[in-house]
């Protein structure tokens, strides 16, 4: 195996290093129906641990990637395998770059139109030998839908990148899993913005101390009230670790 999967706090986390990366994709592409990959934040993994879509939705996804460092610094306190963390943009380049050198194709859902276009053209001058099916943006009417659906049912792409602008986020690709054939969605808020260079992205260096939430501060101020989720993020830690319940 390439990969393992942790149970962290009740929710599924996996390992998988940037050497097993393309085995694992290729791996996952290879399986008949909808498939995903999620990247977990600390945030994302408080809420799957209650009852929601969002929690089938993580315990049914092919590939569980972390992306805070609190994850990390979870496992260790507890004892678990320490999971490799991905900063997002750098996963999602590394999966494209994986898609294109086997000729995969991809399908782009989400943003706003000139955004959307942007990263289109951005992304087929980066990576030629990737095939790109089709597009469609974010912030679309209800009544649209179905036809979105039915584009990504009969392009059949190798990879659907969804962006800002899908109302269910990672839960869009679950809820409609019976409506694909053969797909792996990828749900990353920020990656048309950035394809685009109307977002900036967070710096290695940043990323790599776990500071990001000091940037994410600068442009949402009330974030700052995550400090609470947190508390009781620490609080859930220890009483795993007392009563070993993990």
């Amino acid at each position: 195996m390439s990969i393992q999967r942790i149970n962290l706090l009740g929710v599924p986390v996996d390992i998988c290093g940037p050497e097993n990366l393309e085995n694992e994709i290729l791996e996952i592409l290879a399986k008949p129906g909808t498939k995903q990959i999620i990247f977990l934040s600390i945030w994302d993994l408080l809420k799957a641990r209650g009852k929601n879509d969002f929690s089938e939705c993580v315990n049914n996804a092919d590939l569980i990637i972390p992306i805070s460092k609190s994850i990390l610094r979870s496992a260790k306190f507890l004892k678990k395998p320490i999971p490799v963390r991905y900063n997002p943009f750098s996963a999602v380049i590394q999966i494209l770059s994986i898609m294109e050198s086997h000729y995969k194709s991809l399908f782009l859902l989400g943003s706003h139109n000139k955004t959307l276009y942007k990263a289109e053209r951005n992304l087929r001058d980066t990576y030629p030998a990737l095939k790109i099916v089709g597009r469609y943006v974010g912030y679309y009417p209800k009544n649209v839908e179905a036809d979105i659906v039915q584009a990504i049912f009969k392009s059949q792409p190798s990879l659907v990148l969804l962006s800002d602008g899908i109302k269910d986020k990672n839960c869009w690709p679950y809820k409609r899993r019976n409506s694909f054939s053969s797909s792996i969605f990828i749900y990353y808020k920020d990656a048309f913005g950035i394809f685009s260079e109307r977002t900036k992205r967070i710096k290695e260096k940043t990323f790599d101390k776990g500071n990001e939430i000091f940037v994410e501060l600068l442009y949402n101020p009330f974030k700052i009230f995550l400090i609470f989720p947190y508390i009781g993020f620490i609080i859930l830690n220890m009483w795993y670790k007392l009563f070993k319940k993990n």
